[in-house]
């Protein structure tokens, strides 16, 4: 969804008000101070909001020789902003997808994503297990997150991702899509690096990937880091290009 569609569909609030689930309008000064914490927008589309049932994104069929890296966005802020800057080094833009309690307690994660040429997106603002809640549980985690990324950067960011699951059930998808989500992102392999299982094992689990996979991973563990360079390296070899999935379904 783009930011000129979202704000003419959902109002925007302010950062302290998406702690609670009801939404209220800014006052003026909050609405100028959202507006001025974008630093990477892309340039707004001109779309109508999006009012239908999402659809899930796995495995991109361009052709192109790319994977996207797409990031569970949460935990130590400083150990997240070098792995964002190491792959910004490199020229490899990933896709990150936060959790709202983690901008609430880091509202600079943002500026560290969208200032290294990253994208980001939703991914429910507490992580639970969308399973064990009801309806409007799922409505609220979707909500909650989608209002504190727009208050942070104007825009609710262009994917949801389900919290604990791979893939999103028919509730998630319907509930996404009113939202104003179009894509729910799923993903191909899963690099478990948040099972510290150490470098060597992180880039054995990224080296299953195929053109067109989205990989998971995790900004908070340091074998994320550890693996970084020779996860780049192993993708390079086999002519294999990071991009975030914006760019990979493009």
């Amino acid at each position: 969804m783009s930011r000129r569609a979202f704000l003419a569909a959902v109002p925007v609030v302010a950062a302290g008000a998406c702690a609670a689930p009801a939404a209220t309008a800014p006052s003026a000064p909050a609405a100028t101070a959202a507006a001025s914490a974008t630093t990477a927008a892309a340039a707004p589309r001109t779309t109508a909001p999006f009012t239908g049932t999402a659809t899930e994104l796995v495995t991109a069929t361009s052709g192109r020789p790319e994977v996207a890296l797409t990031f569970h966005g949460a935990g130590d802020i400083a150990l997240a902003t070098k792995i964002l800057t190491g792959f910004a080094d490199r020229g490899a833009a990933v896709t990150v997808l936060a959790i709202g309690t983690w901008l609430q307690q880091s509202p600079d994660a943002v500026k560290v994503v969208t200032d290294h040429g990253h994208e980001l997106g939703n991914h429910t603002w507490s992580h639970p297990d969308l399973s064990t809640l009801d309806e409007a549980g799922v409505r609220a985690e979707i909500e909650r997150c989608r209002d504190r990324l727009a208050a942070l950067t104007g825009s609710p960011g262009d994917f949801f991702r389900p919290s604990a699951a791979q893939h999103a059930t028919k509730e998630v998808l319907r509930l996404a899509g009113a939202a104003g989500y179009e894509h729910v992102l799923s993903y191909d392999v899963d690099s478990r690096d948040f099972t510290d299982p150490g470098a060597a094992a992180i880039r054995r689990n990224v080296r299953k990937a195929v053109a067109g996979d989205v990989v998971s991973m995790h900004l908070g563990h340091p074998g994320t880091l550890d693996a970084l360079p020779g996860l780049l390296d192993d993708l390079a070899a086999r002519g294999l290009k990071p991009v975030t999935a914006g760019a990979l379904f493009a």
